[in-house]
This record gives structure tokens, C-alpha cells and sequence, in this order.
């Protein structure tokens, strides 16, 4: 088995004006391809030549390149889902559990965006479920709160600059609050939310019965 780059799940230009087309062909095309093609290269060989990316980024932990990598590959797989053209809300149950933890969908939008903003340098902002309970947390880097085991991921927003730079600039606020308001993937959150386990980036098969399945 390699690791393969999987397809965004829409079109490259389906979330502009907000993320373009030529973001995603760098961010996707080009940063996501090399974290890709480096775990592959790392990883041929070995024991973990057959593992799943899930696997390989928890056995990677005392290998700091190959774990810089293969989180990365999860990392970004993660966000292209946490994304959506498409409007979405919340499940019932991720609802009435936001409703619980934050005091309202407007709130949860306001501590997100604080801490997406207020991350100093490279990393991710993040929506978890920890035990029963939902949390925000940001992390440096290639870490997840799945590669961390803090946590089970719903959503991630992505804030290393170039994410957002080629549209916004050093704008940041300006794009969090775009993926805010306009881009957030409820239906996945609430798949993660309600499944309570963390989501598997798709192996090669996976993709290929996604593909026949849009085919059909």
C-alpha cells in the first residue's frame, strides 16, 4: 500500500472567492502532493510500507521527519472535508452538544475565530470532542489533537500562510472568518461527532469505490 493524495472533494474552483482555485492548486496540488510523496518515501521499505496513514502517523511519533510528514498528509486530507461550498448546519445532537459547551452557535463561531486568529505562527484550530464534551484547541505544526491523543477532531481550520496567502494576504482574520461563515462542513463534523471515532484518511481503495460511486 502507498499513500495516495487524495481529491478535494469538490472542484478547485467550488470555494472561491472565499479560497481560490489557485490556492488549491498550490495547497492541495503542490504542499499536500509533497507530504505525500515524502511519507511514501520514508516509509518504503519498512514495517509500516503496508500501514494505513493513520497508523503510520501514530507509529511515527519518535521519528520526527516522518511524523512532520505523514501528520501533515492527515492533516490536510482532514481540512479539505472540514470545507464545503455547499450550506450545512449543524446535526441535532452537534447542536444541542454546542449549545451545551459554548452557549450557542454564534459563540462557538467567536472562541473558533479567536483561537484560529490568535495562533502564533504555523498550525491548525480545531474542534474537539474530549470524552463528552466539545473543546477548541489550536496546535502547532503537523500536530492534531489526533496525533496528540487529546481529543477526537470534527473540524479544523488550516492557518499556516499558505492557506490563505496568495488571497488574503497576511489578512488572516479575513479568511477564518470567511471559512467561518461561508465554508464550514457541518455534515462532516457532525459524521465525526456522531460516530465518535477518529475519521480515517481514505486509503487507494476507498477512493476508487468514491469514485464509482460518483460515477453512478
Amino acid at each position: 500500500m502507498t499513500i495516495s493524495l487524495i481529491p478535494l472533494p469538490y472542484p478547485d474552483t467550488a470555494l472561491e472567492p472565499h479560497v481560490s482555485k489557485r490556492t488549491l492548486d498550490l495547497h492541495h496540488g503542490a504542499h499536500h502532493k509533497t507530504y505525500v510523496d515524502k511519507t511514501n518515501d520514508a516509509i518504503a521499505g519498512t514495517k509500516l510500507a503496508d500501514a494505513d496513514l493513520n497508523d503510520v502517523v501514530k507509529a511515527a511519533k519518535d521519528d520526527a521527519k516522518l511524523f512532520n510528514n505523514a501528520s501533515q498528509v492527515w492533516n490536510h486530507g482532514f481540512y479539505w472535508h472540514s470545507l464545503t461550498p455547499d450550506t450545512t448546519a449543524p446535526s441535532d445532537a452537534l447542536a444541542k452538544a454546542i449549545d451545551r459547551d459554548f452557549g450557542s452557535l454564534d459563540a462557538f463561531k467567536e472562541k473558533l475565530e479567536a483561537e484560529a486568529v490568535g495562533h502564533f505562527g504555523s498550525g491548525w484550530a480545531w474542534l474537539v470532542l474530549k470524552g463528552d464534551k466539545l473543546e477548541i484547541v489550536s496546535t502547532h505544526d503537523a500536530h492534531s489533537p489526533f496525533s496528540d491523543d487529546s481529543g477526537i477532531p470534527l473540524l479544523t481550520i488550516d492557518v499556516w500562510e499558505h492557506a490563505y496567502y496568495l488571497d488574503s494576504q497576511n489578512k488572516r482574520p479575513a479568511y477564518v472568518k470567511a471559512v467561518l461563515d461561508k465554508l464550514l462542513n457541518w455534515r462532516f463534523a457532525s459524521e465525526n461527532f456522531e460516530r465518535g471515532s477518529v475519521w480515517r484518511y481514505p486509503s487507494e481503495v476507498d477512493q476508487s469505490a468514491f469514485k464509482l460511486e460518483k460515477a453512478d
